[in-house]
C-alpha cells in the first residue's frame, strides 16, 4: 500500500499572550476588591482543578502571594470532582505534577474527600462542598474558561462548573452527572452552582482564558456576585480564539490522547466526535471519517478516557491502560461509550492499512490524511499532499516542509512532532 507524502504545515493564529502573568494576577485581584471581603488572619481556601492549564503554577503562586500580602492565611485544595482516580492521594498527585506543592507555593496543600451538604436545588439535587474549604473563611477558585467536550451552551467549562462539580468531590460529581443525564449538564451546572453560592462561602474566582497557542491570553478576577454573567461573557470570547484543524479529512492520526489534554481524552470539538460515539456532531467543525490514536499521553497516568471515540488504536495503547481511573472517570460522567475498546493492531502500519479502505474511496491514493500530536497542539500539523490546493488557498497556513510518511523497523510511525513543555 502506497501512502502519500505529507505537508508539514504551520497554522498562524493571533498571539494574545500576557507578557507578565504573575503581575496580571496581582493587578486583577487588587482591582477586584477581594481583600476587603475578609478580615486579616482569615483562612482562604484556593481551589485548583485537574486541567493542564498553561502557567497554572505561576497563577496559583501569585494568588497565594496576594492573599499573604493582605494578611490572610491561604491554603490550596483540589477542586476536581472525580479526577485523580477519585482519591485524595491521586488528586494531590495531579497538583504536584503541575508544580503545585506546599514547598513551591509557600502554603499548605490539603487533599481529602469529605464533603458538607449545602441543601437541595429546586430539582432535588443536593449540593456539596469540600469540608476543608467549607471550614475556611472564604473560597476562591482558579480555573480555565473554555468549551466543554460533552455539550454546547452559554456556560460550559469554567469557574461555575468547577464550583458546581469540582467542589463536590467524588460524592457530588457522581450525583450531578446522574441528574445531568436527564436535565442536561448546563442546567445542573447552573442550578448546583447557585445552590453553592447560597452557602456564602464563595469569594469569587480567577478565570483563565488561553489563546489558540495555549498562551495565557486573559486573567479575569471575578467577584462572587458577577460569576454567572461573567462566565457567559468569557466563554463567548474564548470560543472565538479556538484553534481548529483547517479542513475535512478522511483519516485523522493522533499521536496521543490523555486527561491532561482534555477531560474527554481528546477535545471533542476539535476531533468532531461525541462522547456517546456520535460521528461529526458539531456544526461549523471539519469532519473526519476515521480517527487513529497511536498512544496515551505520558501525563495521563494511563487513563484511557476518550479511546472509545477512536476507530482504531494500537496494541501498545491498549496494553498501557490502567482500568481503575479509566472506569471511575467515565462511569462517574455517565459516558461508558468513551472507554469502549476500539479495534486494535500491533503496529501503526497495520492500523493504517486496515482502516484506509473503510472511508468510502475505491482509489486509496485519493484518501486524505491529517496528523496531529494531540488535540491541544494544533500550531504544527501534517496534511497529505493531495490537500495541497486547499492548503495553498488558505492564507493562515504556511508549508514548512514536505516529508514521507515514515515508519521505523517495527512498523511504527516516526512522528514529525516534538513534545512541548508540559502545561
Amino acid at each position: 500500500m502506497q501512502f502519500p507524502r505529507l505537508l508539514v504545515v504551520r497554522q498562524k493564529f493571533p498571539d494574545r499572550r500576557i507578557a507578565d502573568v504573575p503581575a496580571a494576577v496581582r493587578e486583577q485581584l487588587a482591582a477586584g476588591g477581594f481583600a476587603g471581603r475578609l478580615k486579616p488572619g482569615a483562612r482562604v481556601a484556593i481551589g485548583v482543578g485537574s486541567r493542564g492549564i498553561n502557567n497554572i503554577a505561576k497563577i496559583v503562586h501569585a494568588t497565594v502571594h496576594f492573599w499573604k500580602e493582605q494578611g490572610m492565611q491561604p491554603f490550596i485544595f483540589p477542586a476536581m470532582g472525580s479526577h485523580g482516580a477519585a482519591n485524595a492521594a491521586g488528586q494531590a498527585e495531579v497538583l504536584r505534577s503541575y508544580g503545585i506543592t506546599e514547598a513551591n507555593m509557600g502554603c499548605p496543600v490539603i487533599s481529602q474527600l469529605e464533603v458538607v451538604p449545602l441543601g437541595k436545588t429546586a430539582d432535588g439535587i443536593e449540593a456539596f462542598m469540600d469540608k476543608v474549604a467549607y471550614d475556611s473563611d472564604g473560597v476562591m477558585l482558579i480555573g480555565r474558561v473554555k468549551w466543554h467536550t460533552d455539550f454546547a451552551g452559554k456556560i460550559e467549562s469554567g469557574l461555575f462548573k468547577m464550583m458546581a462539580i469540582g467542589l463536590g468531590k467524588f460524592a457530588g460529581a457522581q450525583r450531578y452527572h446522574t441528574y445531568a443525564y436527564n436535565l442536561g449538564l448546563e442546567h445542573v451546572i447552573r442550578s448546583v452552582g447557585r445552590q453553592v453560592l447560597k452557602s456564602g462561602k464563595i469569594l469569587g474566582g480567577l478565570a483563565v482564558l488561553e489563546d489558540a497557542y495555549h498562551n495565557t491570553g486573559k486573567i479575569d478576577a471575578v467577584p462572587v456576585e458577577a460569576m454567572e454573567a461573567r462566565e457567559e461573557e468569557n466563554l463567548a470570547l474564548v470560543k472565538t480564539w479556538m484553534a481548529k484543524i483547517p479542513m475535512d479529512l478522511d483519516i485523522l492520526i493522533m499521536d496521543e490522547i490523555g486527561k491532561n489534554i482534555s477531560g474527554a481524552g481528546m477535545d471533542t470539538k476539535v476531533a468532531n466526535r461525541g462522547v456517546m460515539g456520535e460521528y461529526n456532531p458539531w456544526p461549523n467543525t471539519p469532519k473526519f471519517q476515521r480517527i487513529f490514536v497511536r498512544n496515551l499521553s505520558e501525563h495521563t497516568y494511563d487513563s484511557a478516557v476518550g479511546m472509545g471515540m477512536a476507530d482504531v488504536v494500537t496494541d501498545r495503547l491498549v496494553n498501557r491502560i490502567n482500568w481503575e481511573p479509566t472506569w471511575i472517570n467515565s462511569l462517574t460522567a455517565n459516558t461508558p461509550a468513551a472507554i469502549r475498546t476500539p479495534i486494535h493492531f500491533p503496529t501503526d502500519l497495520e492500523c493504517l492499512k486496515r482502516i484506509a479502505p473503510t472511508v468510502g474511496k475505491l482509489e486509496l491514493d485519493a484518501v486524505t490524511y491529517g496528523w496531529i500530536r494531540n488535540t491541544m497542539e494544533l500550531t504544527r500539523i501534517a496534511l497529505s499532499e493531495n490537500t495541497r490546493a486547499a492548503v495553498e488557498a488558505n492564507s493562515q497556513l504556511e508549508i514548512e516542509s514536505t516529508i514521507d510518511l515514515d515508519f521505523d523497523t517495527t512498523g511504527n510511525l516516526i512522528t514529525p512532532f516534538v513534545e512541548v513543555a508540559a502545561h
